[in-house]
């Protein structure tokens, strides 16, 4: 979940622990750990499962897995690791997910992951929701582009200098939205997960 979810809970409820886990469709739901109930790493695998980091992206080998999908290339490599495609941070057993390699933004050579973008925006004051993406730059390759919902009537220039103004501290200039659109409505599907590209005009 987004670090700022998490935070908030956290906030409303204390007494509760909590946990985060990790599924695919393409394996199931795998056992976890979490390092802690404010934490977002977690320990994952066990019985019937084992995990490994490659090139900073996660792999699992699993008992039981799908065989392929049709008419596509295999999603296995040749000794039967399920590459996930997603970028992770490892600490010994620990993991914490960053996000999808595709969905990562390179900004003329840095990467950006969407997820630590929202975070920050979405810890604004007046911000409901934010969905973050790359859009193609002449200058830079992509640039990074930022959706938002606000509660505050704010116009986009209003929203655009306090959003620079508060990200300038905690990203760095690369990650800081180049252009922001003001959304209508919810920035996530039916099962609540991010819909980061913006419906076709």
């Amino acid at each position: 979940m987004p670090e700022h979810t998490l935070r908030r809970i956290r906030e409303a409820l204390p007494h509760v622990e909590l946990q985060q886990t990790y599924g695919l469709s393409e394996l199931g739901i795998l056992r976890s750990k979490s390092r802690s109930a404010d934490s977002l790493w977690v320990k994952i695998g066990g019985e019937g499962f084992e995990t490994r980091v490659r090139d900073g992206l996660l792999e699992i080998r699993a008992r039981s897995a799908m065989l392929g999908y049709l008419n596509a290339p295999s999603p296995f490599t040749d000794d039967g690791w399920f590459r996930t495609g997603d970028a992770v941070e490892a600490d010994g057993e620990y993991l914490r997910i960053l996000g999808r390699r595709s969905e990562l933004i390179n900004v003329g050579g840095e990467k950006v992951f969407p997820a630590e973008v929202e975070t920050v925006l979405e810890s604004m004051p007046g911000v409901v929701e934010a969905a973050v993406a790359g859009e193609a730059s002449a200058i830079t390759g992509q640039m990074v582009v930022a959706r938002v919902s606000v509660s505050t009537g704010e116009t986009v220039a209003e929203f655009r200098k306090r959003m620079r103004e508060f990200c300038r501290e905690r990203l760095a200039p690369f990650q800081i939205p180049q252009k922001v659109i003001l959304a209508d409505g919810a920035l996530h599907g039916d099962r609540y997960k991010k819909i980061r590209r913006a419906p076709p005009s």
